[in-house]
């Protein structure tokens, strides 16, 4: 039997969905997403606010020249790390986001070269460090598997939102901190994985931009939902994120 993720649908929630639809109505009529520029100058936001998150330091500049082949003068993890992402999202519409095998294979391409055997469950405890703080102790290391079998099963099955259903999963995923690094950019691309399987334009929308810019807030909301025991307030914040996130590119279009 599937267990279902606690987490309850507010109306905050419900108004941040209808908002986002309506959002979403007006950039596919814009069709602003062939604007090829566009496109690439969000996917390297993306790239370094999600990476940025982690600590990397690169700039959007140094990782323009990554994307285009060129030197930069920068920590060699830190490059790694982009060429990694770099690669990471030009694949992942390819992945299906319910299915364990695209879950394992996903790190292999964002931790090469960074870990010893990335695309395996952790096995030794872990914590989710935010702001030289713990926010969480993950569960131990022999129920992982079980809980991702869930949640993937849970993610598969759902008739839920996927605007809810991805932030669900995104806050299980931190909460489960499955393998023993690279979690945070993992949950952040898979959340982007689900939304875009339901509406390609998310595929060019930088949420991860906006998470790095409310990077306090989003550690907030983790550790508000880990103290509820439900994700509810880390749905809501990311629903807010994606709706800011839309609205920006209404702006720059």
């Amino acid at each position: 039997m599937i267990e279902k993720p606690p987490y309850s649908i507010t109306t905050d929630i419900l108004f941040r969905v209808e908002q986002i639809g309506e959002a979403i109505g007006r950039a596919e009529a814009a069709g602003v997403w062939q604007n090829l520029r566009l496109r690439r100058i969000n996917r390297i936001r993306t790239i370094c606010g999600s990476l940025g998150i982690e600590g990397n330091i690169l700039s959007e500049a140094q990782v323009s020249a990554i994307l285009d082949g060129k030197p930069v003068a920068a920590p060699l993890k830190d490059i790694q790390e982009v060429r990694n992402a770099i690669k990471a999202y030009d694949q992942y519409q390819q992945w299906n986001p319910d299915s364990e095998a695209d879950l394992l294979h996903a790190p292999r391409v964002l931790m090469l070269g960074l870990l010893d055997a990335p695309g395996q469950y952790r096995r030794t405890g872990i914590g989710v460090m935010g702001g030289g703080e713990v926010h969480h102790i993950g569960p131990p290391a022999r129920r992982v598997p079980l809980l991702m079998a869930n949640l993937l099963a849970w993610l598969g099955s759902t008739d839920e939102h996927p605007l809810i259903a991805s932030s669900v999963f995104h806050y299980e995923f931190e909460f489960i901190h499955p393998f023993e690094d690279g979690n945070g950019r993992m949950g952040r691309l898979w959340q982007t994985l689900i939304l875009t399987h339901w509406k390609p334009l998310f595929a060019h929308i930088p949420v991860e931009s906006l998470v790095h810019a409310r990077q306090s807030d989003y550690y907030e909301a983790i550790r508000q939902s880990s103290a509820g025991g439900e994700s509810t307030p880390f749905i809501a914040f990311m629903l807010e994120i994606i709706h800011a996130a839309l609205q920006l590119q209404e702006i720059f279009r």
